[in-house]
């Protein structure tokens, strides 16, 4: 079955170029079943480049999928035409009396920033609070988990001296029946791209949270709540093969110097295309949410979506 987005999303071409089964709001409307509520918080700012990525990802299921898109305020972006925001994107208020079956947070580059610097941390902390009773389960990316871990456990980020960026072997956790890694290989590849830290010891000793994968070098890469309702990926498995080369080439031409993403150009040679390692492990993560952690915990009734039991430690 198809993700059913907004009639003239750019995304549906693309995907549809890639032969991925997606399905405009108007043949959607001629289909009688309870399809799933997805929204889809975009905080990066090349959004259109965004919304492609993970709508590719959602697509692998055979569930249907509304998407709403959503952003965290009405500033101007300078990498996403304000057409495209206007005719695509709802604010909170729009949405804030609605409850939804999944939500997806993206991460954001400002990951080198305390969320006081941060001009829409309120909005954004107000949002994710509210997931709390309106959605029944928030798929929390990269630094979008840090905002998570500081709204629900209150947990200021660790930043790293260096960015961690590359592809990194991650290890499922030994003995868990988990179905959110269920089809996972014991060890496997993820992109990760961020300066703050989530070592094991930092999530298990300040939270409630269950650690299904990490890695040596990468710390906790996949963890969840102990009733499925908050679902944190420090990583980006959502990426194209390229993304990581873009955000070299962007640092480079920025002056900023960066060191080459780890395990990603063949022979560490920029010049060189780099190969989609991870694309197995992603759509597995993304049907396995959509599937165990949405459709079978979510009631028929988006109404009666309970708050979650978020123990504040």
């Amino acid at each position: 079955m198809p993700i059913r987005i907004p009639n003239g999303l750019p995304a549906i071409s693309v995907l549809q170029g890639e032969e991925v089964f997606v399905m405009t709001e108007d043949r959607a409307l001629h289909q009688d079943i309870r399809p799933l509520n997805l929204l889809f918080l975009n905080l990066m700012p090349k959004k259109v480049k965004t919304e492609i990525q993970y709508m590719r990802r959602l697509s692998n299921t055979p569930l249907q999928v509304n998407i709403t898109l959503m952003r965290v305020d009405d500033h101007e972006s300078r990498n996403t035409p304000a057409e495209h925001l206007r005719t695509f994107y709802k604010s909170f208020e729009d949405v804030k009396d609605e409850n939804f079956d999944g939500m997806i947070v993206t991460g954001a580059p400002l990951d080198q920033l305390a969320f006081s610097e941060v001009s829409f941390w309120p909005r954004l902390a107000e949002i994710i609070s509210w997931s709390a009773t309106h959605v029944m389960s928030t798929y929390f990316s990269c630094w979008g988990v840090a905002a998570a871990l500081k709204v629900f456990y209150g947990l200021d980020p660790v930043f790293r001296k260096h960015k961690l960026s590359g592809i990194f072997g991650e290890n499922t956790a030994k003995n868990s029946f988990d179905t959110l890694i269920r089809g996972f290989d014991d060890h496997f590849l993820a992109p990760q791209s961020r300066y703050i830290d989530f070592t094991r010891s930092f999530i298990t000793e300040n939270t409630d949270l269950t650690v299904l994968a990490d890695g040596t070098e990468s710390g906790v890469y996949l963890a969840v709540s102990p009733d499925r309702r908050q679902v944190y990926v420090t990583g980006h498995p959502e990426y194209d093969a390229t993304t990581l080369a873009d955000e070299y080439r962007r640092d480079r031409s920025a002056g900023i110097n960066p060191e080459l993403p780890v395990n990603y150009f063949p022979g560490d040679d920029p010049s060189k295309e780099p190969p989609l390692t991870w694309r197995s492990h992603s759509s597995i993560l993304f049907s396995n949410w959509l599937n165990y952690y949405v459709y079978q915990l979510t009631p028929y009734d988006l109404k009666s979506i309970t708050p979650m039991g978020i123990t504040q430690l």
